[in-house]
């Protein structure tokens, strides 16, 4: 009589940097589900089939984690702001296409609750980065939309355009809902005023 033993499930042996890009894929949708407390080492190692001592041995601490992510968000940031500038250059750079890229880093990509736990948890220092991209981003609009003595007005345009993303990614879809708007209200709102900032 033959007895079967159950077949041993291997698991796939994965490589230092494969481990990292997955861990902070988990950890950002922990961060967007469920807000900053979510992103422990614990919930993450679950998230990919790990324990908490071989994501410990990669981050070396939660905060290590945490800074790990906070830093991998930033440039996807960096990189959005730099499609913007793009598509200012271009000559389909219309308002709302503009502020849609803007919008779109803030909410899908994370970087509107992102910024939120960086201010809360005073980590100033993770938002150097995005310095360069702001810049390079005025330079565009100055280019494309504005006189040459037009400066402040369009490092307005992009502070309003800028703030309005992150408020709509934070708060965004409770205050549209309790003021009976649909989801497209502050886009709207702020592409419609972005003309108003950087016409000479």
């Amino acid at each position: 009589m033959s007895s079967s033993r159950p077949e041993r499930v291997r698991r796939r042996k994965r490589m230092g940097e494969e481990v990292r890009d997955e861990a902070l894929a988990a950890a950002r949708k922990l961060l967007l589900e469920g807000g900053p407390s979510a992103v422990t080492l614990a919930n993450v190692g679950r998230a990919i089939g790990m324990t908490h001592a071989n994501v410990l041995y990669h981050f070396e601490s939660a905060a290590g984690l945490q800074s790990a992510l906070m830093a991998s968000m930033i440039d996807d940031l960096v990189t959005a702001l730099g499609d913007a500038v793009a598509q200012i250059k271009s000559d389909d750079g219309a308002p709302f296409t503009i502020v849609n890229r803007v919008f779109d880093a803030f909410d899908g990509g994370g970087a509107g609750p992102l910024a939120a736990w960086i201010v809360l948890s005073r980590g100033f220092s993770h938002l150097e980065p995005v310095r360069d991209a702001v810049q390079a981003l005025v330079i565009a609009f100055r280019d494309k939309f504005a006189d040459e003595d037009a400066d402040e007005r369009v490092r307005s345009a992009v502070m309003l355009v800028a703030i309005c993303a992150f408020g709509d990614a934070v708060i965004g879809p409770h205050l549209r809902d309790m003021l009976g708007q649909d989801d497209d209200a502050m886009r709207n709102l702020a592409a419609k005023l972005l003309p108003l900032f950087v016409a000479p």
